[in-house]
């Protein structure tokens, strides 16, 4: 079973709904686990836009990278330019991947915009998730 983690700023949007629809696809084929370079809390749109998708996020927690220090990964994803940059070095075999999704905490207008730049991301999202598990294959 492959371990994956997906990796990027602050753990609480891009690598949340990544991580959701990675299990999602994957099934008992992988562990995904999730973590940030930084810690900013799982963000409440993030968790709203899944479930408007059927998956259930609310129960995930924002993670530091150094919690999982003593995980040998075999895939390594970065979802955004930031964390590719910081990203620190694994002692580990791990296949590193990269795909930059713009952050949908930044958007900004009214809550109608700020969540449909949530649900643009999250297609994306889905898409790069359930490509990259056909891969796996």
């Amino acid at each position: 079973m492959k371990k994956i983690l997906v990796l990027c700023t602050g753990n609480s949007c891009r690598s949340q709904i990544a991580e959701g629809y990675l299990r999602h696809f994957a099934g008992d084929r992988a562990h995904v686990y999730s973590a940030g370079v930084e810690t900013h809390g799982l963000n409440p749109r993030a968790i709203a836009t899944m479930k408007e998708d059927g998956i259930d996020i609310s129960q995930h927690t924002s993670n530091h990278i150094d919690e999982y220090r003593d995980i040998d990964f075999d895939l390594v994803i970065t979802v955004c330019d930031n964390a590719k940059e910081r990203c620190p070095y694994f002692p580990s075999n791990a296949q590193l991947f990269h795909r930059n999704f713009d952050d949908p905490a930044k958007a900004t207008g009214t809550e109608q915009e700020i969540m449909e730049s949530f649900r643009s991301v999250r297609e994306e999202i889905k898409a790069f998730s359930r490509d990259f598990v056909k891969k796996l294959s």
